[in-house]
């Protein structure tokens, strides 16, 4: 059960202005688009397409962790791991069962095979976007089992961006569809609560401390 008494406690440690920010932000969040990350091995791409998550208001990433091993210091993604959630996974059909399992629709970016160019693709149930590794694209196993394929139309002689800008461009593209869209993509009331306090707790120095001595009255 939410405990509705602890945010109101611990926002009181915040400002105005921060806690109004907070109300911003997650009223612009989505998990209805999601998007996962199949063993990228620099660091800097795997934080670029979690900063431009969260400047896009995609709330979850995936990240998987298979041939590389951890890639992510949260050190290098600019304060962004702090406002999205990442979910790590060891293998890659742990992450596309979990995502099915929650009703996602895969949907693999990649400038082969049939796929629908980017202007054209419609959000019509919830989708996770999956982006490969920077040589190699993404594994069999998502080709495979994928419900979809997703591409940027270019007209010059290169056939494929960086990980990290073709990431930044289609987030983009796809939550400003859902924006003018009449599908119910925000957050739940109860998602934004348990954000907030998330955040909250986040924001405040020494904050265990705190909510000891407030569980302790």
């Amino acid at each position: 059960m939410f405990d509705d008494a602890l945010l109101t406690y611990l926002e009181g440690f915040l400002t105005e202005e921060r806690k109004q920010r907070f109300l911003e932000v997650l009223h612009n969040r989505t998990k209805y688009l999601t998007v996962a990350i199949e063993d990228v091995f620099q660091l800097h791409n795997t934080s670029a397409v979690i900063r431009s998550c969260d400047a896009f208001g995609v709330q979850e990433v995936h990240v998987i962790e298979d041939r590389f091993g951890q890639r992510l210091d949260k050190n290098i993604a600019m304060g962004a791991e702090q406002w999205v959630d990442v979910n790590r996974y060891q293998t890659t059909a742990e992450c596309m069962g979990r995502l099915k399992d929650l009703g996602y629709q895969v949907i693999a970016t990649t400038p082969h095979n049939d796929s629908k160019f980017l202007g054209d693709f419609k959000l019509e149930s919830k989708t996770a976007l999956f982006f490969g590794t920077e040589k190699e694209g993404l594994s069999d196993e998502v080709m495979q089992r994928a419900d979809g394929f997703l591409k940027i139309p270019m007209v010059g002689f290169s056939e494929s961006l960086n990980i990290s800008v073709s990431a930044a461009i289609i987030i983009q593209q796809l939550t400003q569809k859902l924006r003018e869209s009449y599908v119910d993509w925000r957050l739940s009331e109860k998602e934004i609560l348990e954000k907030r306090l998330d955040w909250t707790k986040k924001s405040i120095n020494n904050v265990e401390g705190i909510i000891d001595r407030y569980r302790s009255k």
